[in-house]
């Protein structure tokens, strides 16, 4: 039997609803709840995924030969499951200050029950739904991403990307990755919930339900469209954050490669 959990937002059906009545009710600062956490997350993330991501592409290319097409796929597979598991616990204090305010003592404190508590693995609640939406996120947007960057420059004529090409090679493929992944998304946010809704006693026991039983549930009370609820909030931040993350990035590491080569030179 199915316990019922309700994945319908109760704020609002619309995005700008939703964006509204939060500046209303909390200010507009609330709008960056969790910023901190964040930033901190997205140094450690960022240079363990790229960096992972580089490397073994490189060594696969070696190994495989250039034009292998499952390179992006298994480099993305394996970079972004290393990134989810160094990053998992700040991804919980994240989603933990955009659901409640909180200040940082209280937060150290929170942390604090947790560890005394239910050992440090339980900073890694959702850590299993964030590898499903997280690592075939990473899979297929590589992957389309470096099939759309090759087909952008053979109709434009072009050997190497534009910064306009990768920009739009990443927005697209990123949009793609994240509306397949976005019930993974939806089951990640619902387990790191249930445990906020057990410590502030709005139900009685903790709801101890696997991935699948709470799809499968979301399916039951709400339909097939409830494992999407969110999907415009969230390709609106995907698709220009994916498009930006890496434009900037291949621009990044031209610019020094075209530094490094001019230094050997001289």
């Amino acid at each position: 039997m199915l316990l019922k959990f309700d994945s319908k937002p109760k704020t609002a059906h619309f995005p700008k609803d939703a964006f509204w009545k939060i500046i209303r009710n909390e200010g507009i600062k609330s709008l960056w709840s969790g910023l901190p956490p964040t930033l901190v997350m997205a140094v450690p993330a960022t240079v363990i995924y790229f960096t992972c991501y580089d490397q073994l592409t490189a060594l696969l290319r070696s190994k495989l030969g250039e034009n292998e097409s499952r390179i992006p796929i298994v480099a993305g597979i394996v970079a972004r499951f290393g990134a989810v598991t160094v990053i998992s616990p700040l991804e919980l204090i994240r989603t933990k200050m955009q659901s409640e305010k909180f200040s940082y003592n209280e937060l150290h404190q929170y942390v604090s029950k947790r560890v005394s508590e239910d050992g440090w693995l339980s900073l890694w609640r959702g850590w299993t739904p964030t590898v499903l939406r997280d690592v075939p996120f990473s899979a297929m947007y590589w992957y389309n991403y470096e099939v759309l960057k090759k087909w952008f420059c053979e109709k434009s004529g072009l050997y190497e990307p534009t910064f306009m090409i990768n920009f739009t090679s990443g927005a697209l493929s990123g949009s793609f990755a994240a509306v397949a992944t976005l019930p993974f998304d939806v089951v990640k946010t619902q387990k790191q919930t249930q445990l906020w809704m057990y410590e502030s006693h709005k139900i009685s026991v903790p709801l101890h339900m696997s991935t699948w039983d709470i799809m499968k549930n979301i399916v039951v009370k709400n339909g097939f469209s409830g494992l999407f609820t969110g999907l415009i909030p969230r390709l609106v931040k995907i698709a220009p954050a994916c498009a930006i993350m890496i434009s900037t990035y291949e621009f990044g590491k031209a610019f020094f490669q075209e530094q490094n080569a001019r230094k050997q030179k001289y």
